[in-house]
Formats: C-alpha cells, sequence, structure tokens
C-alpha cells in the first residue's frame, strides 16, 4: 500500500533553510519497526507520523536511530502539512497527542505558534566528556533540565566557531546538549546550537523543544516574557519564543519542499 510523505522545512520561510522533516499521515497505525525504518530511510533529524484518534492527531517523532519524546520541529512541519493539504480547516487549532501530553498548533499568516510544556533547567555539574566533547574550557553556566544539559558561553562568535567532538558527547547521558549566548545581532535576544550525537543527530539545524528550556532560562536572565532566537547551525532558523506560566509558545515558518509516496 503506497503511503503518502511531504518533506518540510521548518523555522524557516525559504527552502534549504531551518530544520528538514519528514510527515507522513497515516490512515491506519503502522508497527514501531515500520516507522523506525521509514525515519532510517528518510535520514533526517526527526520523522513526524501522524493519526486520527477521536478528533485529535496521535503524533509520534523518530530520528533515523529512535523515537522521541517531544519535537518542536516536526510538529511545526506537522502542522504545516494538516493545514496546506487539507486534512483540517485553515482556521481549526491543530492538537496532538503524544509522549509529552497535549499539544497544539494555530496559525495566523505566515507563523505557526506551537504550544508546549516549559523545561525548567537547574544548576548542575559537568559530566565526564561535556566540556572536552565541546571544547569549551570556562563556560558562564552548566544547567540540566529533563532532557538536555544547558551550556552558556561568553559571546555569540564562541557558538558560531564550536567544532564539537561528536564522539565524545556520543557518551554523555542526556538526549542532547544545548550551548548558548547573547545574541550579537539586534534582531534576537539569544542565539544557541544544538547537538544530540547519543539520538543519531550530531548537529540538529533548529531545534524547538531546545527553546522549551532557553525560553524560561533567558527570560528569567534577561526579564522578557517574549523573545525572539536564532539557531546558528548552518542552515539557521528563526524561533519566536513566548512564556506563558509552564507553557512555552514557539512560532516559525514552515515551506514544503517535496511531496513523494513510499511504495511499500
Amino acid at each position: 500500500m503506497k503511503q503518502r510523505i511531504v518533506q518540510v522545512d521548518a523555522f524557516t520561510d525559504r527552502i534549504f533553510g531551518g530544520n528538514p522533516a519528514a510527515v507522513c499521515v497515516l490512515e491506519d497505525e503502522r508497527t514501531d519497526a515500520w516507522m523506525q525504518n521509514v525515519a532510517l530511510e528518510m535520514n533526517l533529524s526527526e520523522t513526524a507520523f501522524l493519526h486520527r484518534e477521536n478528533g485529535v492527531f496521535r503524533l509520534r517523532w523518530f530520528t533515523p536511530v529512535t523515537e522521541v519524546d517531544l519535537c518542536g520541529h516536526a510538529t511545526l512541519a506537522s502542522a504545516h502539512v494538516l493545514w496546506e493539504e487539507g486534512h483540517i480547516a485553515g482556521g481549526e487549532i491543530a492538537e496532538f497527542d503524544t509522549r509529552s501530553g497535549r499539544l497544539s498548533a494555530t496559525r495566523s499568516g505566515e507563523w505557526i505558534t506551537l504550544d508546549f510544556p516549559a523545561k525548567n533547567s537547574e544548576p548542575a555539574s559537568p559530566p565526564d566528556g561535556l566540556l572536552e566533547g565541546l571544547g569549551i574550557h570556562s563556560p558562564l553556566a552548566i544547567q540540566r533540565n529533563v532532557f538536555d544539559y544547558l551550556v552558556e558561553v561568553g559571546d555569540a562568535a564562541q557558538v558560531r566557531s564550536l567544532r564539537p567532538n561528536f564522539s565524545a558527547l556520543e557518551h554523555v547521558r542526556c538526549r542532547g546538549v544545548i550551548v548558548t549566548a547573547p545574541s550579537d545581532d539586534p534582531q534576537f535576544d539569544f542565539i544557541s546550537r544544538f547537538f544530540a550525537p547519543a539520538a543519531g543527530v550530531n548537529e540538529d539545524p533548529v531545534t524547538g523543544s531546545a527553546h522549551c528550556a532557553l525560553g524560561p532560562y533567558w527570560g528569567t536572565k534577561l526579564g522578557k516574557n517574549q523573545l525572539s532566537a536564532y539557531q546558528a547551525s548552518k542552515r539557521g532558523g528563526v524561533v519566536r519564543v513566548e512564556l506563558r506560566d509552564q507553557r512555552v509558545l514557539l512560532g516559525g515558518r514552515a515551506v514544503t519542499v517535496l511531496r513523494g509516496e513510499l511504495l511499500s
């Protein structure tokens, strides 16, 4: 049976920017093994699988090597596909049941806003291999949340110039590592990069879920509830962040790159 698949660049307004995700809207549930094999075949940082259950879409995310608990860019891509391909009406809220609870997306013009849980971080000691793997000697702060380590460095230039040792980072016990600094561009409040070799993604181009921790972290430091962020990967991407109690609203744009069919 053929299965339609759509590839979307998320957190960008141009093709070949932002973070690519594949999206499969399923008529019926598929096995975990099948979804993992599709994700491996697509070889993107995330492939999203959706099927409708009681008026809500069940949403799961797979890297090429594992299923993950939360993914921002593939959720943004999924909502974009649901509206663009007529699975839900243009003014309808996209609602998802996920491993991280109920998530939703709304659309205003070109911008899509995701309603995600905040991930508060606490000060932490660096585990073996973290700073060595990053090549950072004097971090300003190290914090840990339920998913990731967050490392603040002195300036944006240091974030951009990092050349991590991914073999070393792969052994750090966490989903991934966020490195961040204040932005040197007045358009943005902070910049970041995200590395997750243990999850099969050496560097993720634009990581919505990392901003669930970056938002509260920089919101507290800067005394702001609304922030603008840039993820400084090679592809790059822009994320709007708004803090609301224990939720984080993540805003971004998305562009469809290709549509096709899986023939198996």
